[in-house]
């Protein structure tokens, strides 16, 4: 008990920091992306902190192509278009695709494929496949994001690298009936494909702990770096990582005297890379934060947008996922808490402060009281590098030891609604858990799944259990 009140400190610390950094800037209207999608402030929507509106100084911008799907193929059946797409045509240069629908709520049976031209040596790929899920990474139901009428149902990205031509085909599933295959479901419709362009990486930001004068920094890049006030500066591209005993000596000295004597179990702080340091236009997202009470659990997931990807390419795969969820998908910031790449880093999920329990869009019926992690890649055939594994493990041992959280233990979370468990149901689960735990899905890939009990014991030997 003494945990979670001297969680709770450091928490109201942490945000009476932020909120004191960022109010007492002037305040300026929201931006023009976002102009008449915002909502009331509820119990989970807090506002988000203010600052000056002037020039940001990262040219990061990118784009997004939607080019809708045209039937190639007519079921005999249905009378309906079995198979939809587009053949080869030349597009702006793009890194990312995805297909998206109107209706979140219908699920696209059948299979997804796309060939790319590279921009560099003006070859074309192989097909490759694009997972399907639409609903299983998503807000929960009957929330404001989930109900919003801006969500899309999309399939995952696919990161392709730069290329400049494009030919995708999505086939509906079919069934075989008097001899002959017919389609078992129609193909959703309003089916798009989508291209992002991440945009150039952000200028490099010397120094770690040298932050850019605050002058530099929009509106939403001020609120969203303020929201790690006492972590890092404002504007600060990385929070640096300490040692385990400097983890525990900045937690307890929140708790005061209650804490004097306490030992808790909490893992050093890793190195986070900000929003800002891989280059976030802060513009693209709802300027509100959303929190829950606290974080119980840790989901891990997979990307699925590929493993065609170097570590110094990160930053432009989070951007274009950003994009995707936010643009394409029609959610209010990127899914996830947290991004690990390949070779371990960490990087600042959806806005609201690293050390605070943000509400993410990750794990449909479990975002409530728990993080998502996305480990970039695809693990259903590929190994997971054990870097990225150790990655995992770090984070939830800092994250999960702030709310108090075991890593190697198990919780209670109540269910918001899925395919696995019915809204309000109690679901013991372990505090590291898989997407699969919550939700019926292959994420985060057979691989990756079966290295979480790894990611558990070490996490919880960070923490010093």
């Amino acid at each position: 008990m003494s945990t979670i009140r001297g969680m709770r400190g450091y928490l109201a610390s942490s945000i009476a920091v932020a909120c004191a950094a960022a109010l007492a800037l002037p305040l300026t209207s929201p931006s023009d992306a976002l102009a008449g999608t915002s909502r009331p402030a509820t119990a989970e929507r807090r506002a988000a902190p203010e600052a000056p509106a002037v020039p940001e100084t990262q040219a990061v911008p990118g784009s997004t192509q939607s080019l809708a799907l045209v039937p190639l193929t007519r079921d005999r059946a249905l009378g309906a278009a079995s198979v939809q797409g587009l053949h080869r045509r030349d597009v702006t240069r793009f890194s990312l695709v995805g297909v998206v629908w109107d209706d979140p709520d219908t699920e696209l049976r059948g299979r997804v494929q796309v060939r790319t031209r590279s921009a560099d040596t003006a070859k074309w790929s192989a097909w490759q496949d694009i997972e399907t899920h639409s609903m299983e990474h998503a807000a929960d139901p009957d929330t404001d994001e989930g109900t919003s009428e801006r969500v899309r149902g999309s399939t995952a990205p696919l990161w392709v690298g730069e290329s400049d031509g494009v030919e995708v085909r999505v086939q509906a599933k079919t069934h075989a009936e008097d001899g002959q295959a017919v389609t078992s479901q129609p193909l959703p419709g309003g089916l798009r494909l989508e291209l992002v362009d991440p945009g150039t990486e952000p200028p490099p930001a010397g120094p770690e702990l040298k932050a850019p004068n605050a002058g530099s920094l929009t509106a939403e890049s001020a609120a969203a770096s303020a929201a790690n006030a006492g972590l890092a500066p404002l504007g600060a591209t990385v929070i640096p990582e300490l040692t385990r005993k400097q983890t525990q000596k900045d937690f307890l000295a929140t708790r005061g005297s209650e804490g004097a004597a306490t030992n808790p179990y909490i893992g050093p702080r890793p190195r986070i890379v900000t929003r800002r340091g891989w280059g976030a236009d802060e513009g693209l997202r709802e300027r509100n934060f959303s929190y829950t009470k606290s974080v119980r659990a840790a989901f891990v997931h997979h990307s699925a947008s590929g493993n065609n990807y170097s570590c110094s390419q990160a930053g432009s795969v989070i951007r274009s996922i950003y994009r995707y969820h936010v643009k394409s998908s029609g959610w209010r910031d990127i899914g996830y808490n947290f991004l690990v790449d390949k070779c371990g880093n960490i990087y600042e999920g959806r806005a609201g402060g690293v050390a605070k329990p943000v509400k993410g869009a990750h794990t449909l019926g479990f975002n409530g009281n728990s993080m998502g992690i996305a480990v970039l890649g695809n693990f259903g055939n590929s190994q997971p590098p054990d870097a990225a594994v150790e990655g995992v493990a770090r984070l939830t041992a800092w994250k999960l030891g702030l709310h108090g959280a075991d890593p190697a233990g198990k919780t209670y979370l109540k269910s918001a609604g899925g395919n696995l468990f019915r809204k309000g149901k109690n679901v013991q689960l372990n505090v590291i858990s898989g997407h699969r735990d919550g939700f019926a899905t292959e994420c985060p890939g057979a691989r990756l799944y079966a290295k979480l009990h790894e990611a558990r014991t070490s996490s919880a030997h960070h923490q010093g259990r």
